[in-house]
């Protein structure tokens, strides 16, 4: 008798990085579709406070609050339970302005962890993240770094548009990302760069590297699962519809993890330079 698989960690993330494994991951909300990513093999499921606007229609992620990503978090906890298979890694959003200091990044971090069932928590922004993630980290709170296109930010950043094209952003970004890692971050997320820049950060960081919108070059893929099934209504350059192309939710999330792992997805049109 086979034994069950152990559920995927961040251990398990670091050693497929080193093996040159690509690492899926996609968004969910809620426990239906949490099940059939969790039996489909994705490695992570990420709760994003991007649930703000394909869930409860807002403009931006920023009325997002902390409950409400307790309560999605414990609905995608409860589908990955329920689902055969090993199980994936649950990635949750700290919202905005909820880790403002290493106080409350460790107060709120502890609630998404105890009551949402979170295994690792995701923050934005650069090398002004530093000693909130160093406070998580030496709690023991596992966390994913998130630089380039921050959501968050939007309006300071002036909309939603590529990152890091300019030789000065580029390599802030790359400081950025190693002084985040030396403060203890486990994973980074790379949303709309060039990819040329993110292949550079892949190389240069020893954490894996997962891209949105940020070239094939990275460790790993995330997209949001709306656009993989084709419900949104301006869906982003860098993803693809994989309902259209494969029908059913299953066969579509199925076929992104495939895609991802043999290197057939992104191709150059999801990519910037």
């Amino acid at each position: 008798m086979t034994s069950p698989q152990r559920p995927v960690s961040v251990t398990t993330l670091a050693a497929m990085k080193r093996r040159g494994e690509r690492i899926t991951c996609l968004t969910a909300y809620d426990a239906s579709l949490a099940r059939v990513m969790s039996e489909a093999g994705v490695e992570i499921i990420l709760v994003g406070d991007s649930l703000g606007m394909v869930v409860q229609g807002y403009d931006t992620t920023l009325p997002v609050t902390v409950d409400d990503m307790l309560y999605h978090s414990r609905c995608v906890a409860r589908g990955m339970a329920q689902a055969a298979g090993r199980e994936p890694l649950l990635l949750v959003d700290l919202p905005f302005m909820s880790y403002a200091t290493p106080e409350q990044a460790m107060h709120s971090a502890a609630r998404l962890m105890k009551e949402g069932g979170a295994q690792m928590v995701k923050l934005e922004g650069g090398a002004a993240q530093v000693d909130v993630v160093q406070a998580l980290t030496a709690q023991g709170i596992p966390v994913c770094a998130h630089l380039g296109l921050t959501p968050q930010s939007v309006h300071k950043l002036g909309g939603y548009k590529v990152q890091g094209r300019e030789t000065e952003a580029a390599e802030s970004m790359l400081r950025d990302a190693l002084a985040l890692q030396r403060a203890g971050a486990d994973m980074l997320i790379l949303e709309c760069i060039p990819s040329s820049l993110a292949a550079r950060m892949r190389a240069a960081l020893l954490i894996p590297v997962i891209g949105i919108g940020a070239g094939a070059d990275c460790d790993g893929q995330v997209l949001v699962i709306t656009d993989v099934l084709g419900l949104s209504a301006q869906p982003p350059r860098f993803a693809l519809d994989y309902a259209e192309l494969h029908g059913a939710p299953r066969q579509a999330i199925a076929a992104f993890i495939d895609d991802v792992r043999a290197g057939r997805f992104p191709q150059a049109a999801q990519c910037f330079s």
